[in-house]
Formats: C-alpha cells, structure tokens, sequence
C-alpha cells in the first residue's frame, strides 16, 4: 500500500518532541520514574483574565475571517509596533492555529530552497520536505552562541549559488536556549542577497535580558514574523498563532489565504477572542514572574551539569540547554539518549534531530518538568528564587539533574 503514498511523504516521521512526550507517558504509565526534558511544554497556567475572556465567549460558533478576527489582527500589529518599530499593518497579519501552521503553509507556497542554522527547531526541515523545498543547513558552534556569524551566512549562500531562498532564524533558539547577539550583521548579509528571512519568534517574550531582538528591526522588507501563545502565555493547547507579512510580499500572502481556506478555514472563533485580550492586555508582570522562575530553574541546571565532561552554554531565554557529552562511548546522539533515558529515566532528545551529524554527542535538555501552577504561585519575589525554592517546588528538574549529573561521572 505503501506505493500510493508520495515518497516525499513515506520519508516523513512522526515529530521527535511529540513522540518523546507520548514515550515518556508509556513508561510512567507502567510504573516508570520518567524525568521529562525532551517535550518542550510552558508548565505555566493561563492568566486567568484571558481564560474568562475565552468562557465569556465559548458559545461563539460562526466562521470568522479566513485572514482571522480583525480586531485580534489589530492587537497583534500595534504589539509588533511597540516591541520592533516596523509596522505589519493589520492587513497583513494572517491568524492560524499555532504558528507551526502558519510556518508550513510558507513551505507549502514558497518555490525555493531553505536555508536552516543548525540547530535548528525539529519541524523546519520536514516541513520544507512536504513542500518540496530542499533544505541547506549551516551548522553553528558553542563558540559563537549557536548562531551563525555573518560571515558563514555570506559564505554559504555563495555556495548554494543563485536560488531563491528563505533563511529560518529562530531567537530565543529551540533547541539551545540562545539567543541571537549578531542579528545586524545577518541582516545585511540577508539585504546584501535579498533572502527572505523567516523570524520565528515564539519565545521571543521570553528572552531574560530586557531587549526583545527581531532581525525585522534590521530588515524589515522581506522579514516574516511568526509568533502566538504556546510559549509565553502557556496555551499550547489553544493553537492560536500568527503569521506578519512584508508589505512588499503582500502577494504571498494572498496565496497563504487560498491555501488557508481549503485547509483550516479560519482558527477556532472563542480562541481568537481571547487572544485579542491577550495582546492587548498587560501581562508585563506575568512575563517577567515567568522568566524570573525559568532562569533561576535553568541557571541551576546549568550550574549541577557543567562540569569537564559536559558542555553546556548558560540559559539565556525559552526553557532549552544543550549539553554536550565528552565520551566516545557511543555510536551517535540517539544511542546516547536512549542509553540515558534506559540507565536513569531522563528523557531527552538527540542533537541530530535539529540538524547536528548524529556523532555529535549533543542534546536537547528542556528543563519545564515541574508543576508551574504551584512555582507561579508561590513566588512573590523573581530575585528571591533559591535553590531550596526549586528544590521544592521543581524537585523532578532538580532529582533529575543530579541522576544525569551521577550517570556522567561513572562513563
């Protein structure tokens, strides 16, 4: 039967982080003790005044827009107004369910070639499979933060030679944590080559430092901004994303719709109402509780791995670290995962799921194993977060670090 199916589709995997996350579940369900750092799920509840908008308009049933709720697309272009300068008119906002929706219908319409910094979130490269786009990738070093420099960008793009292409940058970076420092050199290299650049900025409300960083402040001409609420807001479950648009491609836009329109039609009605209170609400100090809770988590973690044998850069935003293992035990990144999960229980996923050769021995580490609802709670003071407070309300981060860190120590 196999032969009715595109083979550019046969290639396809279910992806890693949701697999992970259902494997993890299988084991704990026959009794395993399983610490889950390979699914990269907010554990944060919902500010509570946008679950009320979003019951206050649960029995909304009509079709909106296939473009999406004007006023949400007028919300969401005053937020990109205020965090990057540029100005995404509301015309050119599409609402989709969950950015990674949004992402797949640019494969599914650009006809070109992807460029992808290795790391690189898992989704990118099967998505531009499924779009018959072929995908370079450019692999990045600790040294420079997981980024590409300038430099490497220029260079490989005269090696791809003449083609259009899309560049993927993603800031805060799933998997590493990073963020980018030198999006105005990319910038130019992106200008100097006129590619397009995708900007995926899902975690981008929670970068630790102050700056929110887009390469839409440095090129805002053929810069897509892809953003929604799974991260900061903690509603994964809702599918509730977006797509920012160029004016300059307003074109590409009209082809997103089409393919909008005989896919999803239009994201689900009551959510889209609660996301216009979501961007036009302030939720500074909900942010901030959030990011203050998640540093001090990954700054412990960072602190109880880093050692000769594993290298690890400091968290600096998302909820990810990517800890490298010193050892050639191992045949390639996904033995090493596997061994780990079978010897202590602590779920990860392999470096060569986000575009590392598989004798890398890198990881991906997300460290949101803990109630969020109770850590959020019970924080009055962001500065004030001790060890002995993510001991106890983080103890499965916390008993799993220390697993992963022993474990090290007897290779």
């Amino acid at each position: 039967m196999s032969s009715k199916i595109k083979k550019s589709i046969l290639k396809l995997k279910e992806s890693s982080t949701l697999v992970i996350n259902e494997k993890s579940k299988e084991l704990i369900s026959k009794g395993k003790k399983v610490y889950q750092f390979g699914f990269g799920q907010s554990p944060f509840p919902v500010p509570e005044k946008i679950v009320e908008t979003l019951k206050l308009h649960a029995h909304r049933k009509e079709y909106l827009p296939i473009q999406g709720l004007p006023n949400l697309r007028e919300a969401i272009s005053n937020y990109l107004k205020k965090k990057t300068g540029n100005v995404y008119p509301k015309e050119n906002i599409l609402i989709t369910p969950g950015s990674k929706e949004a992402m797949l219908l640019m494969h599914i319409a650009f006809n070109g070639e992807i460029l992808i910094p290795a790391p690189g979130w898992v989704s990118y490269e099967p998505q531009a499979q499924i779009g018959s786009n072929k995908v370079h990738w450019l692999e990045t070093s600790r040294e420079n933060n997981w980024f590409p420099t300038a430099k490497e960008l220029e260079k490989k793009i005269k090696k791809i030679g003449k083609k259009n292409l899309i560049l993927i940058l993603n800031s805060p970076n799933n998997p590493s944590g990073a963020v980018c420092n030198n999006l105005e050199g990319l910038a130019k290299v992106a200008k100097k080559y006129k590619l397009i650049v995708l900007s995926d900025e899902i975690y981008t409300d929670l970068t630790f430092g102050k700056n929110y960083n887009s390469i839409s402040q440095h090129y805002p001409e053929l810069t897509f901004i892809t953003g929604g609420l799974s991260k900061w807001c903690g509603a994964g479950g809702w599918r509730l994303g977006f797509l920012a648009v160029p004016k300059q491609l307003k074109d590409f836009l009209i082809s997103l719709k089409s393919l909008a329109s005989e896919s999803y039609s239009t994201v689900n009605t009551p959510t889209q109402y609660a996301a216009v209170e979501a961007y036009e609400g302030n939720y500074d100090e909900y942010k901030n509780k959030v990011k203050g809770i998640l540093n001090a988590i990954g700054m412990y973690v960072y602190n109880n791995l880093k050692s000769n044998k594993v290298l690890i850069n400091p968290p600096q935003g998302a909820f990810y670290l990517m800890p490298e293992f010193k050892n050639n035990k191992f045949k390639n990144s996904s033995k090493l995962c596997e061994s780990i999960l079978n010897d202590t229980g602590v779920a990860m996923l392999p470096g060569s799921d986000f575009g590392f050769k598989p004798k890398k021995m890198l990881t991906r580490l997300s460290y949101t194993d803990f109630d969020g609802t109770d850590f959020f709670r019970n924080v009055t003071n962001c500065k004030m977060i001790d060890d002995e407070m993510i001991k106890k309300y983080a103890p499965n981060v916390v008993e799993g670090v220390s697993k992963l860190s022993n474990w090290v120590k007897n290779l």
